[in-house]
């Protein structure tokens, strides 16, 4: 998951509460950039958790921290008898992974990383809430991700953008347009999700065209990313499109759930 993370953004908000973890990018999508919201239960990965907010009712941590350096941290944790991270304030605060190697002798080998955090005050809590689905005019299941990714990668070399587009007949094209080429990639048959109408998020798909075609250009280089990050493949994973305004993913694992907003180019 840290891996995953750490390609899509430079640096996240780490947010802890009892029962999850969040890592969040909250780039404005209003001034082009990408947001993200990545979800994991504690209880999938921690056998011990305990936490203290700044006060009972508000029982929740929020981190601002590099990605990379987790990651990193992480791997030499790879074989390890046991990892603990804990927030501590040493000269700063930081988050301290200590991983338990196994050893020969019967002394046991510890690794400690301490990661540079920033601890985000009460205040601003509210500029990392989760973003709502839009309310898109198309939802289809997306190809394997694997081709999906090949077919973007060999599109970049061609053009800075890409334009997706998909109907209610599980139809989505990848295409590329410039003054030299156009460039079309059809994919079939995906099947549309079946949103349940009542959670208010369909009414633009309601009573649409099956076979009219939403479509937004984005920017290849953050498609590419999202595809790039993927180190396993989901077991569910879908995009909502907002027509020329925002793609909307969602990349559901056994225990993370992941949402990636890329907005439309002008």
């Amino acid at each position: 998951v840290t891996n995953t993370i750490a390609k899509l953004a430079k640096t996240c908000t780490l947010r802890l509460t009892v029962s999850k973890l969040y890592f969040i990018l909250s780039d404005k999508v209003a001034n082009g950039g990408v947001s993200m919201w990545c979800e994991l239960s504690q209880g999938n990965f921690f056998d011990e958790f305990q936490i203290e907010g700044v006060a009972a009712e508000h029982n929740e941590i929020y981190l601002e921290l590099v990605p990379e350096n987790l990651s990193r941290a992480l791997k030499t944790a790879q074989g390890a008898k046991a990892v603990k991270i804990k927030l501590t304030n040493k000269h700063c605060p930081c988050l301290r992974v200590a991983v338990e190697l196994p050893s020969l002798s019967s002394s046991s080998r510890i690794v400690t990383h301490d990661i540079p955090v920033g601890v985000i005050p009460r205040r601003l809590w509210n500029d990392f809430r989760e973003p709502s689905v839009p309310d898109f005019d198309v939802s289809v299941y997306l190809p394997v991700l694997k081709t999906m990714k090949s077919v973007v990668e060999r599109m970049k070399n061609l053009s800075n953008s890409i334009v997706i587009e998909a109907n209610l007949s599980g139809e989505m094209n990848l295409k590329i347009e410039t003054d030299l080429v156009s460039v079309t990639t059809h994919f079939k048959d995906l099947g549309n999700p079946p949103w349940a109408s009542e959670d208010g998020c369909q009414s633009s798909a309601q009573g649409r065209d099956l076979e009219s075609m939403a479509e937004a250009r984005i920017d290849i280089k953050k498609l590419q990313q999202l595809l790039a990050g993927q180190q396993v493949n989901p077991t569910k994973a879908l995009c909502n499109i907002v027509s020329k305004r925002i793609v909307h993913f969602i990349l559901l694992h056994e225990d993370v759930s992941l949402q990636y907003f890329i907005p439309a180019l002008a």
